[in-house]
C-alpha cells in the first residue's frame, strides 16, 4: 500500500477497498447477509447508532429522495450526512453532506480508525468465516465518518434491495420507500411483489414508514408494504394520500435548461401551512413526486422545519448523473443520465422530449450514446429508447472496464429493433457499435458536435463516469 501521508485519504482508502469483493463490479449470488456488518459495527462500538438517521430504499428515485431529505435538513440548520451509491467520480460522492464532501480531516481520521483494525481481524473469527465485501466495508466506513464529523442527522440509501443490504443495520427515525419496478430479478425476485418484499425489509418496529407514489404494481405492491408495517406496528403513510395539487413545469426548452432554468414544482399537504413551491435543479416530472416525498419525510422528522426551509432545501438539492446537463466546450449539450431500467429510461425520454419540443425549429435531432451492464434487460431498454424515433444517430459501447457487459448481444438486439421499425415503416437511426468505450465516447461527442446536436448518454452510471472523465480531458 502507498503511505497514507502521500495521497488523499479517500484515494488511499479506495485502493485498500479494492482488495475486497465488489458486488457492483462483479455481481455474485449468495453474498448478502447482515451478521458480518453487525460484527464490524460491534468492533467499532456501533457507530451506526450514534446519529439519528433516515433509511431509504426502492427501485428508482431513492438517490434523489435521499439528496433532497439531506438538503432540507441542512437548510433547517442540521448538519446532515448523506450516504448514496454509486459514485460517478469520487468516493466523496457516496459519503459526504448534501452539498459536498466532508472535511479531509474527517476522512483521514476514519481511515486511521478503520483500516488497521480491519486488517488485524483473524479470518476465522468472522461470521461463517466469510470474506468481507467492498460494500460492507464502505458502509461501516460511512458510519465512522459521520460519527467523526459529529453530525446531527444522516440519510442512508440502500445499495441493493433492503432486507439484507449492508445499510440495514441502522435504527432509523423513519424509513422511506420509493417506487418499485422489476430490477435485479436474479437477486431480489422475479415479481414486483417479491422485490417490494425485499425493499420492505428496511421497515422497523414502531418506526414511521413513508411510501412514494407506486406507478407499477399499484395496490399489490402497496399491500406488501402494509402487511410488513402491520407486523411491526410501524405507522405507514402513502404519500399520495397526503399530497394534493401536485404540479410541475419543465423549462421551456433544452437550450433554456442548459442556461440554468429549473423545474418548477408545487404541492399541498395537511402537514404544511401553505403550498410548497420550489425550483429544482433535478429535472423531470418524477422529481416533483420525489420532492413531495422528501418534504413530507423531513417535516415528520423535524416538525419545526418551516415551509421556507423545505423550499430552500429542495432548490439546493443536487445529484450527479441524474439528467445532468453539461457542455462539451464546442457548444454541444450533453445530457448525462444513469437510467438503467425500463421505467427510468421512459422518464428520461419523457423529460428530454418535453424539453426538445421548445427547440424543435432550431435544434437538430439528438444523438444517443448507450451502454448497459450484462445483467440488464437490454432488449427492453433499446425498445424504449428507439420507439419514439427521437435519435438520428445511436452509438453503442461498453459501460467501462469495471462492469461486465455484452456489447455483441446489445448490438444484435438493436439490429433486431431497427429491423422491426423498418418493417413498421418507421424511421431508423444511423447505428455505430464498438467495445472500445473510451474511443467510442470521444467519437460520439465529436459526431454530436459536428451535427450541432445534443447527445444523451444513458444506460449506466459507469458510462456516465467514463464520459465525464473524457470531457475533462477534452476541456
Amino acid at each position: 500500500m502507498t503511505n497514507t501521508t502521500d495521497i488523499p485519504a479517500l484515494t488511499w482508502f479506495e485502493e485498500w477497498l479494492d482488495n475486497y469483493l465488489n458486488f457492483e463490479r462483479l455481481p455474485k449470488k449468495d453474498i448478502f447477509w447482515l451478521d458480518t456488518v453487525e460484527f464490524l459495527c460491534r468492533l467499532f462500538n456501533n457507530p451506526q447508532d450514534d446519529i439519528p438517521c433516515v433509511h431509504v430504499a426502492g427501485s428508482k428515485g431513492k438517490g434523489s429522495v435521499s439528496a433532497m431529505i439531506s438538503s432540507i435538513l441542512e437548510a433547517a440548520g442540521y448538519p446532515t450526512g448523506l450516504y448514496t451509491s454509486p459514485h460517478i467520480i469520487s468516493l466523496a460522492e457516496r459519503i459526504g453532506r448534501a452539498h459536498g464532501p466532508l472535511p479531509e480531516a474527517v476522512y483521514e481520521a476514519a481511515v486511521r480508525e478503520m483500516c488497521h483494525r480491519v486488517d488485524a481481524i483473524i479470518p476465522e473469527t468472522l461470521p461463517g468465516q466469510r470474506d468481507l465485501t467492498w460494500f460492507e466495508l464502505i458502509t461501516v466506513f460511512s458510519f465512522l465518518c459521520f460519527r467523526q464529523a459529529k453530525l446531527d442527522w444522516a440519510v442512508f440509501e440502500t445499495g441493493l434491495g433492503g432486507r439484507l443490504d449492508a445499510t440495514n443495520v441502522v435504527h432509523p427515525r423513519a424509513t422511506v420507500l420509493t417506487p418499485i419496478e422489476l430490477e435485479h430479478v436474479e437477486f431480489l425476485g422475479d415479481t414486483l411483489e417479491k422485490i417490494a418484499g425485499e425493499k420492505a425489509g428496511i421497515i422497523k418496529p414502531d418506526t414511521p414508514a413513508i411510501v412514494s407514489f407506486q406507478h407499477t404494481g399499484g395496490e399489490s405492491v402497496k399491500n406488501v408494504f402494509k402487511t410488513q408495517a402491520e407486523k411491526l406496528h410501524a405507522p405507514i403513510t402513502f404519500i399520495e394520500d397526503v399530497t394534493e395539487s401536485l404540479q410541475w413545469e419543465l423549462p421551456t426548452s433544452l437550450e433554456a435548461a442548459s442556461r440554468g432554468m429549473k423545474t418548477t414544482i408545487s404541492f399541498k399537504s395537511p402537514l404544511f401551512t401553505r403550498p410548497i413551491t420550489a425550483y429544482l435543479h433535478l429535472m423531470g416530472k418524477v422529481q416533483a413526486e420525489n420532492a413531495a416525498l422528501a418534504a413530507y419525510t423531513a417535516k415528520c422528522l423535524v416538525p419545526d422545519i418551516t415551509e421556507e426551509q423545505i423550499e430552500k432545501g429542495l432548490e439546493q438539492a443536487l445529484l450527479p448523473g441524474r439528467f445532468e446537463l453539461t457542455a462539451t466546450g464546442t457548444g454541444t449539450t450533453l445530457i448525462l443520465d444513469g437510467a438503467h431500467t425500463a421505467n427510468s429510461i421512459q422518464n428520461t425520454l419523457e423529460t428530454l422530449q418535453s424539453l426538445l419540443a421548445g427547440d424543435k425549429e432550431v435544434m437538430p435531432e439528438p444523438h444517443l450514446l448507450f451502454a448497459c451492464a450484462r445483467d440488464k434487460n437490454d432488449a427492453i431498454m433499446v425498445h424504449e429508447l428507439l420507439s419514439p424515433e427521437l435519435f438520428s444517430q445511436v452509438t453503442l459501447t461498453r459501460p467501462g472496464e469495471l462492469k461486465s457487459s455484452d456489447v455483441e448481444h446489445l448490438y444484435q438486439v438493436t439490429l433486431k429493433e431497427t429491423a422491426d421499425m423498418l418493417k413498421a415503416g418507421k424511421r431508423t437511426p444511423t447505428l455505430y457499435c464498438s467495445a472500445d468505450y473510451a474511443e467510442t465516447i470521444r467519437k460520439a461527442i465529436a459526431a454530436a458536435a459536428e451535427a450541432h446536436a445534443p447527445l444523451l448518454v444513458t444506460g449506466s452510471f459507469y458510462l456516465v463516469a467514463e464520459t465525464k472523465k473524457i470531457l475533462e480531458e477534452l476541456r
